[in-house]
């Protein structure tokens, strides 16, 4: 069972409503699992286990419900290379070699709150890998910007898309399900008990079949695709946005949340939830170096 924060998110300054730091939290939880797994990460660990490592560090900080479980992905499989089947996506026993770009993606749920991140490593040096992360800032910048400007999402997923033909890109989140950047999120009730099936917790596969419905209904989607399904303005709520870049076998995204609201102030109208990400912090230092 989901509880909406749609129609808390008004113009009232929302993104700084109390409601909304239960999800701050658990994102910087999640951010602060993906700086503490991967820098544990060492030649010879497989997806399977860099996967278990960001499980086992949740639940010791009591996580015991997930939008997806921990995923894992090392090498090509950064850049979804060849990937055809939903099967591909989980971790694999694929080891870790020195100069190997990782890719640590997680959705935990924590207090009925939902995070769902992306952290993007190498293990080593590698400029291509540092130029990914660095050409990934304009990406942020350019869907908060069509965000606020209410265009339709399926028009800022097309214009996020020529932003990484002009870089030299290709768009790897078009291998998702339904080719989605992004997905809206919601509280789920606590339970102790919260089953997954295929992966995912079966709570927020009902919230977010829920809201495709009720969607339907009204002309929107919770899902943000490059479909037809997707041609409408940005539906208020929380969204888990993650642009993702492949260049030659090699992937790199960052993955947040971006908060709608129904503001007609632009800084209200959508921000991202919080600027103190580690992917925000190294772009800051680098125009600081």
């Amino acid at each position: 069972m989901t509880t909406s924060v749609d129609d808390r998110l008004s113009a009232r300054r929302a993104g700084r409503a109390p409601e909304l730091r239960g999800f701050r939290e658990v994102q910087r939880l999640a951010y602060e699992c993906a700086e503490a797994v991967a820098a544990q990460l060492r030649p010879g660990v497989s997806e399977r286990e860099a996967a278990r490592m960001q499980r086992e560090w949740l639940r010791d900080r009591g996580v015991r419900d997930w939008f997806h479980l921990p995923f894992a992905w090392f090498g090509d499989r950064t850049a979804f290379t060849n990937f055809r089947f939903p099967l591909q996506f989980f971790p694999t026993s694929r080891k870790l070699e020195p100069g190997m770009p990782f890719i640590l993606d997680m959705a935990p749920i924590l207090n009925g709150y939902t995070a769902d991140i992306g952290y993007s490593g190498c293990l080593g040096p590698s400029p291509l890998h540092d130029r990914l992360l660095a050409d990934l800032e304009a990406h942020r910048e350019l869907i908060l910007r069509e965000v606020r400007e209410r265009r339709p999402l399926r028009e800022i997923y097309e214009d996020v898309e020529r932003l990484m033909a002009r870089q030299g890109y290709t768009n790897r989140h078009r291998a998702y399900p339904f080719g989605v950047i992004a997905h809206k999120v919601d509280r789920v009730k606590q339970r102790r008990w919260a089953p997954t099936a295929f992966g995912f917790g079966t709570q927020s596969l009902r919230g977010l079949a829920s809201d495709a419905l009720h969607g339907h209904r009204e002309g929107w989607s919770p899902l943000w695709s490059p479909y037809r399904f997707s041609d409408h303005p940005p539906q208020p709520g929380l969204w888990a946005v993650e642009p993702h870049l492949g260049f030659r076998g090699v992937g790199a995204k960052f993955e947040e949340i971006l908060v709608v609201t129904d503001s007609k102030d632009p800084e209200e109208s959508a921000f991202w939830l919080d600027d103190d990400l580690p992917h925000v912090r190294r772009w800051a230092e680098e125009k600081t170096a």
